[in-house]
């Protein structure tokens, strides 16, 4: 059951990692167009500050789950290291201690966001100038849930994976 469940969080997590790619292209596009209309034809493009910021969050909350699946989140780890260099079962311990809290961070992220959504869903504010460029909020808000939401499952399955699997080093307390 973990490696279907495994399997499908992996799949879902490189899928948002592509659209996030797309959207980071869509936003050099979009700066680009800004830049050369702006120089070459003294008409800039009234919405790029509204299309940046909005992109920002959509990019950090699609890539942030295939990051986490893969290990490569930035974070100072440097006690950590010391404590698995002496200590390997206390610093894998550690390390998944590290991985429970980001995971109940990510579920206050999903719990915090989720009303916004449903808000933002219902009333459709938008965010912008009105007559220059306007955008709903609630795309950001669903890519925020859902982003935090399968970042969370990462974060639970890196604490299950070698609990499942049974690695007799992490019960040993060496």
């Amino acid at each position: 059951m973990r490696d279907i469940l495994q399997r499908i969080a992996d799949g879902i997590a490189m899928a948002a990692n592509v659209l996030g790619t797309f959207v980071v292209v869509l936003l050099v596009a979009v700066v680009n167009y800004d830049i050369i209309a702006r120089g070459l034809f003294n008409r800039p493009f009234m919405g790029a500050v509204e299309v940046v910021q909005f992109t920002m969050v959509l990019i950090v909350f699609l890539q942030l789950p295939d990051v986490i699946r893969v290990g490569r989140l930035t974070r100072s780890d440097g006690f950590l290291g010391l404590v698995s260099a002496r200590a390997p079962a206390k610093g894998k311990l550690l390390s998944r201690a590290i991985d429970l809290l980001s995971a109940v961070f990510m579920g206050l992220v999903v719990y915090a966001m989720w009303p916004e959504f449903l808000e933002m869903w219902e009333t459709r504010d938008y965010f912008g100038v009105p007559g220059v460029f306007t955008a709903p909020w609630w795309p950001v808000k669903l890519v925020i849930v859902f982003g935090a939401a399968l970042s969370m499952v990462h974060f639970l399955l890196h604490i299950a994976r070698p609990l499942i699997d049974g690695h007799p080093e992490l019960e040993s307390g060496s």
